[in-house]
């Protein structure tokens, strides 16, 4: 087995830690937690054995080392340009400049439905864009990502470290549906990441695994959700 796929960058591109940390990923999405080891990974990254050991010296830094690197590389994913649908940060600034004109206060109902229809339409391009691309180009990370968080239930310096990486992608959640005109935006961020993440789980190693849904009917169902939220 190789990890220098095309979704893993060449030994000459990256830093070794960085092409290990990959290797492990691999490792995790194709042979589950049982086939990560040191000897395993020097393997799959093509180098000389005792290189992870040198990087990562136990399995628990072998571990945390795999969490970084899968949040890297899963907020690529995220920031990755893809036209013609907005990008994440495009709908942010599309969500805040909706919530601006609602906050300042609309002169009619009619006007403040439309601003909240126009930034929920906004988040639901951006997540249905990211939900999209993850299940039709990474599901590897996926695999990896549902390997790497039911370890950490039992291990709780990987929990603190996995915690921290998810904060990284819960935080602008919580600020784009804010700006989205959200009057409860650290709830309704919680209720957004646990369906985007059912969704995801379902989709790739649940009862929906056969057929990823379209990004069209993903924007539908997000969009009915961002509905409920910003209308309530």
């Amino acid at each position: 087995m190789n990890a220098r796929s095309d979704r893993t960058p060449a030994p000459a591109a990256v830093p070794r830690h960085e092409l290990i940390a990959d290797a492990a990923l691999t490792l995790l999405a194709e042979r589950g937690m049982r086939g990560l080891t040191h000897r395993a990974v020097d393997e799959a990254a093509g180098l000389p054995q005792g290189s992870t050991s040198n990087v990562a010296r136990t399995r628990a830094a072998l571990l945390e080392a795999a969490v970084r690197r899968l949040a890297e590389r899963e907020a690529a994913v995220l920031t990755a340009h893809e036209r013609p649908a907005a990008g994440r940060s495009e709908a942010a600034r599309a969500g805040a400049r909706a919530g601006a004109e609602a906050s300042a206060g609309a002169e009619d109902a009619e006007t403040e439905d439309a601003g909240a229809e126009n930034a929920g339409a906004a988040v639901a391009e951006a997540l249905s864009l990211a939900l999209h691309r993850y299940l039709s180009r990474h599901r590897e990370l996926l695999l990896a990502r549902y390997e790497l968080a039911l370890e950490a239930t039992r291990r709780p310096e990987l929990r603190a470290v996995y915690d921290r990486a998810g904060r990284a992608f819960r935080e602008p959640m919580a600020a784009m549906l804010a700006a989205a005109g959200s009057t409860d935006p650290e709830r309704h961020a919680m209720s957004m990441v646990a369906w985007c993440d059912g969704i995801l789980f379902s989709c790739t190693a649940g009862q929906f695994h056969a057929a990823a849904p379209t990004r069209t009917a993903l924007r539908a169902s997000c969009a009915e959700l961002l509905d409920g939220m910003l209308r309530g």
